[in-house]
């Protein structure tokens, strides 16, 4: 299952938001408001959890600065990563487009592809008020 969000633009070299992205703390922030968990567990991963949804860890799998970040689950049972693809735009500003790339059933794909799609569109929309 594959999906992405808007294209948004931060007022952020693309090597600051890369640096901003790779700090995983940072992403608390980020998070919906319907956030009930957010707990960083190692320097490069958190866990966090949304109401009515399971826990869900995530680690920085790989960063190519200042242009990618991706980081997937920890966990076997939601194999998946999140890619935020950076642009450079100016000298203060980048644009970034976040993508969902998750091997799922259909019938997990089914229940799931609305929850994500909202998820990764208020990461999104909150990286823009970065």
């Amino acid at each position: 299952m594959n999906l992405n969000s808007k294209k948004v633009t931060v007022q952020k070299s693309a090597s600051d938001l890369c640096d901003y992205l790779t700090d995983v703390k940072n992403f608390e922030g980020l998070m919906p408001e319907n956030i009930s968990k957010f707990e960083v567990i190692r320097e490069n991963a958190f866990v966090f959890a949304l109401k009515g949804m399971p826990e869900i860890a995530l680690e920085v799998k790989e960063v190519e600065k200042p242009n990618k970040i991706v980081l997937g689950a920890i966990s076997d049972k939601l194999p998946f990563t999140l890619t935020g693809n950076i642009e450079d735009v100016s000298e203060n500003t980048s644009n970034v487009q976040l993508f969902f790339d998750g091997q799922f059933n259909s019938m997990m794909a089914m229940m799931i592809k609305g929850p994500i799609s909202k998820f990764i569109e208020t990461l999104a929309s909150n990286l823009e008020q970065v």
